[in-house]
């Protein structure tokens, strides 16, 4: 097959790496700065042979310009830095998926960077997504180590929390009300008749909301039963046998009269779930349940566990919200913003005898 001998501005190139603006200067016969020019629409200072030149050029390498290297060389990015906690966990997803939805709105993106719930990573997180400019910083955060994420607020970075707090920041918080979601799940129970309730959640040292579920638990079934022990359960989820004793130990202790479980998170309804069944338990008729966070799955597990809602996607959104206000130059003092939770009873907690 004959060769064939192109116009030398249409020359192609074959590179091992990406095109560079180099590439198509070259090919254009230009120098870097008037492809530059043409790219940022700017061609009404060349002349129409050299803009064609460069036009060509560019479609004939198939160039595409770096949106970080043009936008850092604008000196902004748009870009937010989201750390989560555990990408597994639906309240994460929910949360995220709110944040991006208001963050592309406004016309940013989300760079996510996911814990995996490793508290030694949270430096990493903020470090990594430091170094890509980030604009802003929203928190889903596990341990407390403050020290890079000040950092962060002290180089200009407006950061936001969500769901976890931290004592030694100072910055806007949002989160759910707590308190008065454990206060429904808790009284909702007792109404029901459950003589003995266990609580169980992740391990709650150093994650602020764990922490105050647990304690809220403890104070309210004391003011609605008074004398009553509040039973607690930690669960890591690497001992399932742990978790089963567990719900045998608060069954012996129900003593034939109707016993139930509070879960603190989706994660730990599914663990109960999973257990409750190796032991042959029938939701709401052997054991009540009420779970954290109304997941896509709940209303068909069994007969529909009962949930407590967090408004996810409110959460995301005034997170994202937070930050992008502290962007355009919002100096108000740092807000604490709690939204309450809604009980969605199902028959996994139907009244005890039904």
């Amino acid at each position: 097959m004959p060769s064939r001998d192109y116009p030398p501005i249409l020359q192609p190139l074959r590179p091992a790496t990406r095109t560079t603006i180099a590439d198509v200067a070259r090919v254009a016969g230009v120098s870097k700065a008037t492809v530059s020019r043409f790219l940022n629409r700017r061609d009404e200072l060349l002349t129409p042979d050299i803009a064609a030149r460069v036009e060509a050029a560019i479609a004939t390498l198939r160039y595409t310009p770096s949106p970080m290297a043009r936008a850092l060389k604008r000196g902004r990015t748009r870009l937010i830095g989201l750390v989560v906690a555990d990408i597994t966990n639906p309240f994460s997803v929910a949360v995220l998926r709110g944040a991006e939805k208001a963050c592309q709105d406004a016309g940013y993106l989300v760079m996510l960077f996911n814990l995996g719930n490793d508290k030694g990573r949270e430096r990493e997180a903020i470090e990594a997504l430091s170094s890509y400019q980030v604009e802003g910083f929203i928190l889903n955060r596990i341990g407390d180590d403050s020290g890079a994420v000040a950092e962060a607020a002290q180089r200009g970075k407006p950061v936001v929390m969500v769901d976890r707090r931290h004592g030694d920041l100072c910055c806007d918080f949002v989160s759910l009300d707590n308190i008065a979601a454990i206060w429904l799940g808790t009284r909702h129970l007792v109404e029901a008749g459950y003589g003995e309730i266990l609580f169980v959640s992740e391990p709650v040292q150093g994650v602020s909301s764990r922490l105050e579920r647990q304690q809220a638990f403890c104070a309210y079934l004391r003011e609605l039963r008074p004398g009553a022990a509040c039973r607690t359960h930690e669960s890591t989820g690497r001992d399932p046998q742990a978790l089963e004793q567990a719900l045998r130990a608060l069954r012996e202790r129900a003593g034939g009269c109707p016993s139930a479980v509070l879960s603190g998170n989706a994660v730990i309804t599914l663990r109960l779930v999973a257990a409750i069944a190796r032991l042959g338990w029938r939701l709401g008729v052997d054991i009540g349940l009420v779970g954290f966070d109304d997941t896509e799955w709940a209303p068909f597990v069994g007969p529909g566990l009962s949930t407590i809602a967090q408004p996810t996607d409110e959460l995301g959104r005034l997170a994202a919200e937070c930050v992008l206000a502290r962007l355009q130059g919002a100096d108000h003092p740092p807000r604490n913003i709690l939204l309450p939770g809604r009980l969605l009873v199902r028959g996994s907690s139907q009244p005890a005898g039904a």
